[in-house]
């Protein structure tokens, strides 16, 4: 923050502000990390704390114990450290030779054994719970310091694209009030891929309303540019202010189409898919595949999709988004349960589409009779703490087809061309509706495998076309 203060990069004080924050959020996950660290082996503290509690419990009585606990105490010790080296070795169950050993040096040797097993099983449990909290602590970190990026990513990206233009502003203003309308304040915006967004807050006068698809086909004329109400705006003005948001028209549009079967034709999947508008002039389109089938599957892989709409709408890239739902099912849980994460993000400014995977299974692009074949060997969501997720972006062309498909449509083919067959399935046919299409490629796979689906099985297609 310094820094950025003395050159003076950043005179919003909003931004100055977010930046600080960014920096606390940044400051927290760096101490996070800087406290203890995993620990694969008992200290000396604790191996004499174990010797001490398994001597009280055992030694007590023993008639031995001026001897053992006295001039033979290291000898003792020696006995207890043994039998740990050789469960290590061996388990609970000990090889002959200790155990014989141990018979001839202490008199009560199956009570030692048993309380040094039962007190070593305590502190290994500690060992591993201490580990746990250590992992957890770092998956807080590493969201706290993705957050404090996407913050100051955020706070640039808006305070660089808001500028300000009194002569548009006075034409808008002159323009509305002719209509009937009033207006409060504007925004106007220049989103990173140079497309224009105003912000109006207006209201209509008392008595009327102003349809904002109308009105932003007239901001539009004003600009210069083909506008459209924003991702989500209401349909009309009333005569109550209220903020509304006219948003440069996209270059493409897609539509999309979905088949899909349950495991043994079972009316539950676990295969959830997702179609939503995101800002910027953008289309998500998600596929998450749940550990097994039915309907514990489905609400896992629901949760998951659910959580991505939630987090990409918010405007966080969709790299933290995974990472983020990574760490959220990884340490949220005792027992390993997993979903694989299959998003393709379309640019409708420009045409291109980010691929990203993790854990899933192979994409397929169709153009014409040409068909492309975008695959990944991450592990799915839920696994391990740092996942890898591939991204790969593909210059679009209108008329395209992007084929999502889950594991199971995949596993359903003969092993040794499976890749082949499908894409087989896809260049073969001419359709151009992308529902009728997933149909095709889905019966074209139960048709080939002969037999009930053994895994739920999903495929879904998305089309792009210029406008």
């Amino acid at each position: 923050m310094a820094d950025v203060k003395e050159k003076g990069l950043f005179l919003n004080p909003y931004v100055i502000q977010m930046d600080k924050l960014a920096d606390s959020l940044g400051h927290l996950s760096s101490t996070f990390l800087k406290l203890a660290d995993y620990r694969m082996t008992l200290t000396k503290e604790e191996n004499d704390d174990m010797f001490r509690r398994v001597t009280e419990k055992v030694c007590a009585n023993c008639e031995r114990r001026e001897e053992c606990l006295g001039e033979k105490q290291f000898l003792t010790y020696q006995r207890m450290y043994d039998i740990l080296c050789a469960v290590e070795e061996y388990g609970a169950e000990l090889n002959v030779e200790l155990k014989r050993k141990l018979q001839k040096q202490c008199l009560l040797a199956p009570r030692f054994l048993r309380e040094t097993l039962e007190t070593y099983e305590n502190a290994k449990q500690k060992l591993l719970w201490g580990n746990k909290l250590v992992q957890n602590r770092e998956g807080y970190a590493n969201q706290l310091d993705s957050l404090a990026r996407t913050l100051r990513d955020t706070t640039r990206e808006l305070d660089a694209g808001i500028f300000e233009d009194e002569h548009l502003e006075k034409k808008i203003k002159t323009y509305l009030r002719k209509s009937g309308v009033k207006m409060l304040s504007s925004v106007f915006y220049i989103t990173p891929q140079g497309k224009y967004e105003i912000h109006l807050t207006i209201r209509a006068s008392k008595g009327h309303v102003v349809p904002v698809k109308e009105l932003a086909a007239e901001v539009g004329s004003i600009v210069g540019r083909v506008m459209m109400p924003g991702q989500g705006e209401r349909p009309i003005v009333g005569d109550e202010y209220c903020t509304v948001t006219c948003v440069e028209g996209a270059r493409y549009h897609t539509l999309q189409g979905v088949a899909k079967i349950g495991k043994d034709c079972d009316r539950i999947s676990g295969d959830t898919f997702l179609m939503t508008d995101l800002p910027g002039g953008k289309k998500g389109v998600a596929l998450s595949d749940g550990m097994g089938s039915g309907e514990e599957a489905f609400q896992e892989s629901s949760m998951v999709v659910e959580l991505l709409e939630e987090l990409l709408n918010a405007g966080f890239p969709v790299k933290t988004a995974v990472q983020i739902m990574n760490t959220a099912l990884v340490i949220g849980r005792e027992d390993v349960r997993f979903s694989t994460i299959d998003v393709s993000l379309f640019d409708l400014y420009s045409g291109s589409c980010e691929l990203v995977k993790a854990g899933a299974s192979t994409t397929y692009i169709k153009r014409g009779e040409q068909v492309e074949s975008v695959r990944s060997a991450t592990l799915p969501i839920g696994v391990i703490q740092d996942i890898e997720i591939d991204i790969t972006t593909k210059e679009l062309e209108s008329g395209d087809f992007v084929i999502m498909v889950t594991d199971g449509v995949i596993d359903a083919l003969s092993t040794e061309n499976q890749d082949e067959l499908m894409k087989r399935f896809i260049s073969e046919t001419s359709i151009q509706n992308p529902k009728e299409l997933a149909h095709h490629i889905l019966g074209k796979v139960l048709e080939c495998s002969g037999e009930k689906p053994v895994d739920d099985m999903t495929v879904l297609v998305i089309g792009i076309w210029k406008i």
